[in-house]
């Protein structure tokens, strides 16, 4: 009797065990939901934005010139798909660092938006929190870096 209680103890570890490795908050996933961040902004992706967007999801934009919540990017992007795209062409991410603290997750890096006549290089960081299992973007902070003056 005392051999399946301790069979089923261990089942039962080895199961738990095997759940918390499945969090979404590793480098390797969150450097890949970054990335769909991006994507989906890219693309207007409203259906993944908001599955990917916290409820109470803040965007503080340039020098704060303007801050969206998940309502105003969903609306955004909603526009732009009606509209037949926006007009950015490219969105490429890099030296990307994650750091991983609890359920919390900074993500920070630099982005470069191609949409006007010259690239603007903006400096990020995102906060991410797993929530049930599942990650969710809560804050998105960027400010466009200048250029070197030559």
């Amino acid at each position: 009797m005392k051999t399946i209680h301790i069979t089923m103890l261990l089942m039962g570890l080895s199961f738990a065990s095997g759940l918390a490795q499945e969090s979404c908050l590793n480098s390797e996933q969150l450097l890949s939901l970054d990335a769909s961040w991006e994507k989906a902004l890219l693309e207007s992706d409203v259906a993944h934005l908001n599955s990917l967007l916290s409820e109470n999801f803040i965007w503080v934009h340039n020098h704060a010139s303007m801050s969206d919540n998940k309502a105003a990017v969903v609306k955004r992007a909603e526009a732009q798909k009606a509209a037949a795209g926006n007009n950015t062409r490219s969105r490429i991410s890099k030296d990307v660092e994650v750091f991983v603290n609890g359920s919390t997750a900074i993500v920070t890096g630099f982005t470069v938006v191609d949409r006007d006549a010259r690239p603007t290089n903006y400096h990020f960081m995102r906060t991410y929190v797993e929530i049930e299992g599942k990650c969710f973007l809560m804050a998105n902070h960027t400010m466009a870096v200048p250029e070197k003056e030559e």
